[in-house]
């Protein structure tokens, strides 16, 4: 019988301030398990400058030997965010104005709305977009291609709009925990949870409303088993800590 095929990814990280140590990168560890979640190996990552022939180079090469290519960072209002020039020079496609990109934008900054701002609803021709819960600015599909924002709560904002998704990959189930309390004060037991279950990942989202900061934590994980015990284990410890969790979102 045949091996079963193993699908694989490359994460291609673009940051002048990466490379000169300004800024850690916190994507890499976060995207591989996602990636394990979902039945997809992360076979390789590399830093590119923001540079034109440095992001094509490694857009192309990677979009050559692997099913998938992530890219993070350069998709952002300033003049030097020139990843979608790059992924759209390298895919030999023209950049355009997505109009439902531009409809966000505006309507998630309204009369606050630059064209500065404006310019992150360019996208290579013929992408797709990719739903970012947490700022007005979507990510874009294009091919084997995914562009992610840099910022670690965003990148893995629009990860969790993929889960599933993913062509090769295995059906992830969730499970959201809330609770009024913020994160900051609980990722200590976040972590200590899914270290605990192994095989499942929490992601953090949290909000302000009615004057109060909460949090929903979103529990992925391909078997029901360790979805449920990892909820319950959460759950517990969110109690034991003094605050009052809800099964479900808030």
């Amino acid at each position: 019988m045949a091996e079963p095929r193993i699908w694989t990814a490359a994460l291609i990280v673009i940051g002048d301030e990466i490379l000169s140590g300004r800024t850690q990168d916190a994507n890499l560890a976060y995207l591989a398990k996602w990636l394990n979640i979902q039945g997809i190996q992360l076979a390789e990552a590399r830093v590119v400058a923001d540079q034109m022939g440095a992001i094509v180079a490694a857009v192309n090469a990677c979009r050559a030997q692997y099913d998938y290519v992530f890219t993070t960072g350069g998709i952002g209002p300033t003049h030097d965010d020139i990843s979608v020039d790059a992924v759209a020079e390298a895919l030999g496609v023209p950049v355009v104005l997505h109009p439902e990109a531009e409809a966000m934008l505006r309507q998630y900054y309204g009369d606050r709305i630059t064209e500065a701002r404006l310019r992150m609803a360019r996208v290579p021709g013929g992408a797709d977009l990719i739903e970012n819960p947490v700022s007005g600015a979507p990510g874009i599909r294009i091919g084997n291609v995914f562009m992610l924002a840099g910022v670690p709560k965003i990148t893995q904002g629009m990860l969790a709009g993929l889960d599933g998704k993913l062509e090769g990959g295995l059906p992830v189930l969730d499970r959201t925990v809330g609770a009024w309390v913020p994160e900051s004060s609980v990722s200590d037991l976040l972590i200590a949870v899914e270290r605990e279950k192994p095989g499942i990942q929490i992601g953090s989202y949290p909000f302000w409303r009615e004057g109060r900061i909460g949090a929903n934590f979103v529990i992925r994980s391909r078997e029901q088993t360790a979805l449920d015990d990892a909820a319950a284990r959460l759950m517990d410890a969110l109690s034991a800590a003094g605050h009052d969790p809800l099964d479900g979102a808030i």
